[in-house]
């Protein structure tokens, strides 16, 4: 039988709700579920849909894995909206629906140095692969934020990792953290491996510097998506070849001269 870690084939599978705990307020939260019998690339998602919604909402919701252990699979959310408020009032007596792994998820070396770039929940993806990795000592961390630090699991990296958080409350706090994403991509670039993960107008930024600076850059993108399996046509993103494809199943991990923002 391969190892776990080795078994990255989609699935769908009823899982338990172990317990959801809230983070900084009750906006944010962390949604413990029963470990599913598969490995996952960090990057890659997952689609859910509870038991209790019925037919209303109509479509599952997709959420970056957090992190997997033996004990449960761990996804952080946010409530933005009628789909994650109602997820996080679900109660350990409920189950839900949940297909993946889905994406590609990011690849990189673990012998060569590591440049994280997180935006608010763009630090998700990352939680698992900062504590597995085997060269702690290898990765900067840097994380831009607009809500206390205490709402995100940024406490949770391990100390041995070059990290450094930015809140951005003013259009001045905004102007200094793309300043110091500049530097910092300007700075690294030829070393090693860039990663980013967050909103839109923040991967823009990352994307500018990195083609800018000639960096070895893969960011993640949060588009919104309906089915995660590329059928519905709901999260395609643009290319430099001037076509669309599917975030879900071209992605949602791609390199930074080959997407459009």
């Amino acid at each position: 039988m391969k190892p776990e870690t080795d078994n990255l084939t989609p699935s769908c599978l009823k899982l338990g709700i172990q317990a959801i705990t809230y983070a900084g307020s009750r906006d944010f939260f962390h949604l413990y579920l029963d470990p599913p019998q598969w490995g996952y690339r960090p990057g890659q998602f997952v689609m859910i849909r509870p038991e209790v919604w019925s037919n209303d909402p109509v479509w599952p919701r997709p959420f970056s894995i957090c992190e997997k252990t033996k004990d449960c699979l761990r996804l952080f959310i946010q409530v933005v909206g009628r789909g994650t408020a109602l997820i996080s009032r679900l109660q350990p007596s409920d189950k839900l629906d949940l297909w993946g792994p889905l994406g590609n998820g990011f690849v990189y070396d673990p012998d060569d140095p590591l440049l994280i770039l997180a935006g608010g929940m763009g630090i998700a993806p990352f939680m698992g692969l900062c504590k597995k990795h085997p060269r702690p000592d290898q990765v900067e961390f840097l994380f831009g934020h607009r809500m206390d630090i205490g709402c995100y699991p940024f406490s949770e990296l391990p100390r041995q990792i070059d990290r450094k958080h930015l809140r951005q409350q003013t259009m001045a706090d905004i102007r200094d953290f793309q300043g110091i994403l500049k530097k910092r991509i300007r700075d690294f670039s030829g070393r090693g491996r860039i990663l980013a993960c967050g909103p839109s107008p923040f991967l823009k930024v990352v994307r500018e510097y990195s083609l800018e600076f000639g960096a070895d850059a893969r960011i993640s993108l949060e588009n919104k998506m309906a089915c995660g399996v590329g059928a519905c046509l709901g999260c395609v993103a643009g290319t430099a070849r001037g076509e669309y494809v599917q975030t879900c199943t071209h992605g949602p991990v791609f390199r930074a001269d080959e997407i459009i923002l």
